[in-house]
């Protein structure tokens, strides 16, 4: 209730959403977290994983949580599930810029956040068994094969604040 700074990202791609709320206090540690996440496990876990890393440090020390971070405390994740981590680093990010944009003041290495955080497609070289090579394009996250509805209704109070590119209207 209240939070000190809240950020909310999502991949369109995948359908994940998460929403970080911040409790900072007057020194500038962060004194709760508390996280929302619409999604698979692995966005669920990294998270949650996010939200122990930062709780109980200062707003600089929080800043360098990154994704690498989170996938080691989680002992890895699966290259198809790499996105989710990367999600969890800006969610923090962009609850941070909310706590700095609500309090005027400027975190030192700290850019506006995106909403909308999307794969991008890798060039990767394979070997062919002939002597020519052709570059081929692959998507870095998970190929979706199923249509499965991967979401719940939202309540009008959690709607406030998603991008909405989400929006299923």
């Amino acid at each position: 209730e209240n939070p000190s700074g809240m950020g909310t990202v999502g991949n369109p791609k995948c359908g994940d959403i998460m929403r970080i709320y911040l409790d900072i206090d007057e020194n500038q540690v962060i004194r709760d977290v508390k996280f929302k996440t619409f999604g698979c496990g692995a966005a669920v876990a990294t998270s949650s994983m996010a939200t122990e890393l930062v709780k109980g440090k200062t707003v600089r020390e929080a800043m360098t949580v990154t994704n690498k971070a989170v996938m080691e405390a989680l002992d890895g994740l699966p290259p198809v599930k790499v996105h989710c981590s990367l999600l969890a680093e800006e969610a923090i990010h962009a609850a941070l810029w909310d706590y700095a944009q609500k309090n005027g003041i400027t975190i030192e290495g700290l850019e506006k956040p995106k909403d909308n955080i999307e794969e991008e497609e890798e060039e990767e070289e394979i070997p062919a068994a002939s002597a020519f090579t052709q570059p081929v394009s692959r998507p870095s996250a998970r190929v979706q094969t199923e249509e499965k509805p991967r979401y719940q209704e939202l309540e009008e109070d959690d709607r406030e604040g998603i991008p909405s590119f989400f929006s299923r209207r």
